[in-house]
C-alpha cells in the first residue's frame, strides 16, 4: 500500500521549527507520512530525535527528511572546501537518520538550492561531475546506515543540474548503487516534462517517491493535475514508494522567499481542512 505524506512546512513560514507537534496533526488528518527537514533533523540533540522517532512510531508515522543544500554546502561546488564542506553536512544528516532507524532524504542531496549555473560558467558538466564525485562517496556512508539518497528532479527556474528525469536518470545509473535514487516532483515535471507519465513510467524502479502537488503549488484536488495519467503511470512500473504532498500556499517568512510565494494562493486558508481533504483526495485517486 502506497503511503500518503505531507510535508511540515504547509503549515510553517520557516524551516527550523519543532517538528514533534506535526506527527500527531498529521495522523489525525489521515497521513501515514510526515517529512521533516534533514538539516535541522541533523542539527538536533540524540535526546531530542529519539523523543521525535519514539512519537512517531507511537502514533504510526513514517519519517521521511528532505533538504536544499545551502551554498555553503554545496556538494556539487568546484570550490573543493565547499564541496567537503558539504559532504560532512550530509554525512551529519546520515549518521542522525541511520541512528533513528534510516530511511529517506530527498532533496537536492546533489547540489544547492534555489541555485542558477554561476556566472560567466557556460557549460554545467563540471559541476555535475563534482556532483557526483560527492555522490559516490555520500552514497558509502548512506549503505552503512541503511539510508537512500533521492536526487530531486527540479524545474530550471530553481536549479539547474537535473531539470528533467532523462538527466536524473542517467545520473543515477552513472552512481549505480540502490542508495542513489530519483524523485520526481509534479510541480516540477509540469513545468520540464513533454509527458508527467511518461517521465513517471521512465523513471521506473529508479523512482523511489513522488512529490505531490498541483500546477501551482495547491494541494493536490484543488486544480488541473492529470491525476488518472499520473495513478496509470505508476500502476504500470508497480510503484509502491511514498506520495509526499509538498503544497506551498501562502507568502511570508523564509518559506515564502525561497519557494517563491509573492501571494496568499487561498485567502483565509483552513489548512488543517485543506491537508485532510487533499489526503482523502489521493488515496482514492492514487492509492484506492
Amino acid at each position: 500500500m502506497r503511503k500518503i505524506g505531507m510535508y511540515y512546512a504547509f503549515w510553517t513560514r520557516e524551516w527550523d521549527v519543532d517538528f514533534f507537534p506535526y506527527i500527531e496533526k498529521v495522523r489525525n488528518l489521515g497521513f501515514d507520512q510526515l517529512e521533516i527537514n534533514g538539516g535541522t533533523f541533523a542539527l538536533m540533540s540524540p535526546h531530542e530525535r529519539k523523543r521525535l522517532e519514539d512519537e512517531a512510531k507511537r502514533r504510526g508515522i513514517a519519517i521521511s527528511y528532505g533538504i536544499g543544500l545551502t551554498a555553503d554546502h554545496d556538494v556539487s561546488s568546484l570550490d573543493e572546501e565547499v564541496r567537503r564542506n558539504g559532504i560532512r553536512f550530509m554525512r551529519d544528516m546520515i549518521e542522525a537518520v541511520g541512528a533513528s532507524g534510516g530511511g529517506m532524504i530527498g532533496g537536492t542531496v546533489h547540489s544547492a538550492w534555489p541555485s542558477t549555473l554561476p556566472k560567466n560558467a557556460a557549460d554545467k558538466r563540471p559541476y555535475l561531475d563534482q556532483s557526483k564525485k560527492s555522490m559516490r562517496e555520500m552514497v558509502k556512508i548512506a549503505e552503512d546506515n541503511s539510508v537512500i539518497l533521492n536526487v530531486e528532479v527540479i524545474n530550471r527556474f530553481e536549479q539547474y543540474l537535473l531539470n528533467t528525469c532523462d538527466e536524473a536518470l542517467s545520473y543515477v545509473e552513472d552512481i549505480g548503487s540502490s542508495s542513489c535514487r530519483i524523485l520526481l516532483d509534479t510541480f516540477h515535471m509540469n513545468i520540464e516534462e513533454d509527458s508527467i507519465g511518461g517521465a513517471i513510467r521512465k523513471a521506473g524502479k529508479h523512482l523511489a517517491a513522488l512529490h505531490l502537488g498541483e500546477t501551482n503549488r495547491k494541494p493536490p484536488g484543488l486544480g488541473r493535475m492529470p491525476w488518472q495519467e499520473i495513478r496509470d503511470a505508476l500502476d504500470a512500473i508497480g510503484f509502491d514508494g511514498p506520495l509526499v504532498m509538498e503544497p506551498f500556499i501562502a507568502k511570508g517568512g523564509r518559506v515564502g522567499r525561497d519557494v517563491a510565494v509573492w501571494r496568499d494562493l487561498i485567502p483565509n486558508p483552513d489548512y488543517d481542512g485543506l491537508a485532510r481533504d487533499a489526503a482523502a483526495f489521493v488515496r482514492k485517486i492514487l492509492c484506492e
